[in-house]
């Protein structure tokens, strides 16, 4: 059996789609780790064209979604939001949609066993579950020899699927 593989070289932004809040993180060039960047408030801005101009702003390649999905594996009332979110992004910056299931609780996890409070954890945890996102896609990448989830759009590029 051979060793792990390689990531695609390339910038990628990982993104948690909460109904207040979106997470945004990104990656090294050589895709090894993944780093907090902003917490998007919805009622702000609009979002769509607030990842748009972070992803161009880094210069990256795609964009990986988080899809939450329930621990059955179905459809969650959030999931349809992060979907729609994912296309519209779709057009600006190839998009992947990546399982989510229990990133939140991951990051939360982390964040507590780190020594910070529900409380102070608030204002990063969106940030925090992009990250978990974000790194589970390239740990994924790495181990399996392939590009993690979805592909949706290219961006306004060809991209193309084995």
């Amino acid at each position: 059996m051979s060793g792990p593989t390689t990531v695609r070289r390339g910038i990628r932004i990982g993104v948690d789609v909460g109904r207040a809040r979106v997470g945004v993180a990104r990656c090294d060039p050589d895709g090894l780790i993944a780093t907090p960047v902003e917490t998007i408030q919805r009622a702000d801005v609009d979002v769509v064209a607030r990842l748009a101009a972070i992803a161009a702003e880094l210069g990256a390649i795609e964009a990986v979604v988080g899809l939450p999905i329930s621990l059955s594996g179905g459809d969650t009332p959030s999931t349809q939001d992060a979907r729609d979110i994912a296309a519209a992004l779709a057009a600006a910056i190839p998009v992947r949609l990546v399982d989510e299931r229990l990133s939140t609780v991951t990051a939360s996890a982390g964040m507590r066993a780190a020594g910070r409070s529900s409380r102070q954890q608030r204002a990063s945890i969106d940030q925090a579950a992009a990250v978990v996102i974000l790194q589970h896609a390239l740990d994924s990448e790495r181990s399996a020899g392939r590009a993690p989830g979805e592909l949706l759009g290219d961006g306004g590029a060809a991209a193309t699927e084995d």
